[in-house]
């Protein structure tokens, strides 16, 4: 038998992960589930995006690349930045890897040293804490209760760096809560940085085009330019344009962090796919006229499903002003008890009881760190939103 490393012990199998699981069981058996845990936005990858993959194969571009990204791809990102976020990065400060995650673990790797810690404001994307855990560093958790935004204050922060800190992961929009921090916000955390000269910040930009109620974007390289040289901003093609399975995301930052970052990513993938890399040129400079009608689509989702779910009694939910999930909090339901006679003691019974009751899969606030409260996607079409939230009405109005 295999001996399994002993640090892997950590790493806990996750509430979230027996929902995927049991929610592919049930669809495998043709049980009608209606999914709305999905991370990923339900358009199709743009037709120019496509045929930018086509030409590659017919060009025969089909061989590794460069560790970190094409030379034409680094390009396309770099105007991107120029285009839409006033960023001005030269090509050897830009990094391509497998998916923004990737992005994310080599930076990580790449800096961290065992007992440094990362400042990650839950609720926070499920992978940050242990990507931290992975590089030997301690992940430091701020509670960013729904009464802030789920949003980090300058307060907070202070009262969270220590000598040890390394990093601070900032998330917006955000997964799961949908906070947006606006550029008076990213400032006002910049004044408290500036104090902490040790302390990088690490900028996941994924849902950039996901916002509502007129709400502005901002990154923190664009408000704290002078901090450019300790700022990584991070993005990818997979939510803007539809293309998770194409697996590409990006970042810009400082040269000597991007190179360490290569020599990470040469040991673990070597280069990310050159056919991907290929159709993200195509999207990234293509029309953009498509990325603005789809989140108009997803407003419009956004509000019918934060409607439908304050209607139900023990839900509270906020209207997120990004991303494509709600985040609704449901204390309310805490301790009743299901038809079956089983307790729901926590979030995590609540997703599990929705699942079996009414065969709808949402995922757990304890497995994004701040409950009890439920991740609901609205990247779903209107019917299934529709029926899905009916259904959730009718599991948590059968509890006593």
């Amino acid at each position: 038998m295999i001996a399994l490393a002993t640090w892997l012990g950590q790493f806990a199998p996750s509430a979230l992960m027996a929902i995927n699981k049991k929610t592919r069981e049930l669809k495998a058996a043709g049980v009608d589930v209606i999914s709305l845990s999905i991370g990923a936005p339900d358009f199709e990858t743009p037709e120019n995006a496509k045929r930018g993959a086509t030409d590659a194969i017919g060009r025969g571009d089909t061989r590794y690349t460069n560790v970190d990204g094409t030379a034409e791809l680094k390009a396309a990102i770099q105007e991107k930045f120029r285009r839409e976020n006033g960023l001005d990065y030269a090509l050897d400060q830009i990094s391509v890897g497998t998916g923004a995650k990737q992005v994310v673990f080599n930076a990580l790797m790449a800096t961290l040293n065992a007992g440094d810690e990362v400042i990650v404001p839950a609720p926070y994307y499920a992978s940050y804490p242990d990507i931290a855990r992975i590089a030997g560093a301690v992940p430091r958790v701020v509670t960013c209760p729904a009464e802030s935004g789920f949003k980090l204050t300058p307060a907070a922060l202070e009262g969270a760096l220590t000598g040890r800190s390394r990093w601070l992961v900032l998330n917006s929009p955000g997964n799961p809560s949908g906070a947006v921090y606006d550029q008076g916000e990213l400032a006002a955390l910049a004044q408290v940085l500036r104090r902490h000269p040790t302390v990088a910040v690490l900028s996941d930009d994924i849902y950039e085009h996901f916002l509502y109620d007129g709400a502005k974007f901002a990154t923190m390289a664009q408000v704290a330019p002078d901090m450019a040289d300790r700022t990584l901003t991070v993005n990818g093609v997979s939510k803007t344009y539809g293309m998770t399975g194409w697996r590409i995301g990006y970042a810009g930052g400082p040269s000597a962090l991007i190179r360490a970052m290569a020599r990470i990513q040469y040991q673990c993938t070597t280069s990310p796919c050159s056919v991907s890399q290929a159709a993200a040129v195509s999207a990234l400079l293509g029309s953009q006229d498509q990325v603005t009608e789809r989140m108009a689509r997803f407003e419009k989702r956004r509000d019918l499903v934060v409607g439908l779910l304050n209607a139900v009694d023990g839900l509270d939910c906020l209207s997120p002003r990004g991303s494509f999930y709600a985040y609704p909090a449901c204390a309310g339901l805490m301790g009743k008890r299901a038809p079956d006679g089983g307790t729901i003691d926590n979030d995590a019974d609540l997703a599990s009881y929705i699942l079996e009751a009414e065969r709808v899969s949402v995922l757990p606030g304890a497995a994004y760190g701040l409950s009890p409260h439920l991740r609901i996607s609205f990247a779903n079409d209107e019917d299934a939103l529709t029926e899905g939230c009916a259904r959730i009405a009718r599991a948590c109005s059968a509890l006593e």
